[in-house]
C-alpha cells in the first residue's frame, strides 16, 4: 500500500546544505547527483516504510517513535503516522548526532 512522503521544512533544509556543501567542496554535479538520490532514497518510503530502524540514540533513552534509513554515509530519520512518512532530517552520518537528534525530535 502507498504511503505519502512528506519531507518536512528542516529536513529540506538538511539536503539543499548537503547540496550546498557538496557542489562548493567537490562538484556542482555530483552535489546534484547526490540531492538526486537522496530525494530518491526519501521518497522510496512510500512503498516499505517500515523497512528502517530505531536509530540508536533515540533507542537508548526509549524513544521509538522514529525509524532510519541510510543513503550511504547520510542517515534519513523519519515518523510513520498512518498512510504518511514525515521526514524529519537527513544527517551526514560522520556527525555525533544524539544531542541533535535528541534537540531536533523530542522538543515541543
Amino acid at each position: 500500500m502507498k504511503y505519502q512522503v512528506h519531507i518536512i521544512a528542516e529536513a529540506e533544509e538538511d539536503l539543499f546544505s548537503i547540496h550546498r556543501f557538496v557542489s562548493l567542496n567537490d562538484s556542482p554535479e555530483r552535489a546534484d547527483r547526490l540531492l538526486a538520490n537522496l530525494e530518491e532514497t526519501c521518497l522510496s518510503l512510500g512503498e516499505l516504510p517500515n523497512r528502517g530502524h530505531v536509530p540508536p540514540e533515540l533507542q537508548r533513552v526509549a524513544v521509538e517513535d522514529y525509524l532510519e534509513i541510510h543513503y550511504k554515509m547520510y542517515r534519513i530519520i523519519y515518523q510513520v503516522i498512518s498512510k504518511r512518512v514525515f521526514i524529519h532530517c537527513v544527517l551526514d552520518g560522520r556527525r555525533d548526532l544524539e544531542e541533535l537528534l535528541l534537540e531536533r525530535l523530542l522538543r515541543p
